[in-house]
């Protein structure tokens, strides 16, 4: 017997859907959007994570950091993909997309779960190669939809200043010198391509980061206000 599902309307949803069982009913589904997704990207220490915060304030999307997840999955107990992720970060390196993937999907089905209208998820540090988009193409195809591409800017120098002042206080394995040079030299190689086939589909949204905070966020507000 099918289950009866309640319909969610909101303002400018994607008119496609798909149903999730509640803990509560398990006979029951909610009709859910699929996600939105916004890909922030840019160098390590270009202030991406400053600036989803502020997004999220303004304009209440749910803000996803593939690297802030791949570091709680390495810590939790148990972790099956602990000890590898830790070598990948401590190496640079980029975490095998299938990790990933199921991370960010994982989080995103649990908020939609939770509250039906967190639909509109800022998805930072990724996709960061082309093995990345490949999979989340693969993936995710017909049950999420990229928006666009918020691309933060900025000089290399820059971010490594930043990301060492931010290591004074962050704990982070990888906020130290060796570690951000090759982070760097990963974003260049890998990273840029991604933004550059985007940029070719007209779906990224550039921002000089290398201004100040409020400064890099009167320049993302626009584009949100403008993107609706």
């Amino acid at each position: 017997m099918f289950c009866r599902c309640l319909l969610v309307v909101a303002a400018r949803l994607s008119p496609r859907a798909r149903c999730l069982p509640t803990a509560a009913a398990p006979r029951r589904c909610l009709l859910l959007m699929k996600p939105q997704v916004v890909f922030v990207l840019g160098g390590p220490g270009a202030g991406k994570g400053t600036q989803c915060a502020r997004i999220v304030e303004k304009y209440g999307y749910t803000h996803l950091s593939a690297g802030d997840l791949l570091r709680d999955e390495r810590k939790r107990p148990g972790s099956q993909y602990g000890e590898l992720i830790e070598k990948y970060i401590k190496e640079g390196a980029i975490v095998p997309v299938e990790i990933t993937i199921s991370l960010l999907k994982r989080a995103m089905d649990q908020t939609m779960a939770a509250n039906v209208q967190k639909y509109k998820f800022l998805i930072d540090g990724f996709p960061r190669n082309e093995d990345n988009l490949q999979g989340w193409n693969k993936t995710m195809d017909g049950k999420a939809d990229v928006s666009f591409v918020l691309f933060f800017d900025c000089d290399n120098e820059i971010c490594i200043g930043r990301c060492l002042e931010r290591g004074k206080s962050s704990g982070r394995s990888d906020d130290n010198r060796e570690s951000l040079e090759k982070r760097l030299d990963t974003y260049l190689q890998s990273t840029k391509p991604i933004i550059d086939q985007y940029e070719k589909m007209g779906k990224v949204r550039k921002v000089d980061a290398s201004k100040s905070v409020d400064e890099v966020f009167g320049k993302v507000v626009k584009i949100f206000d403008k993107e609706g």
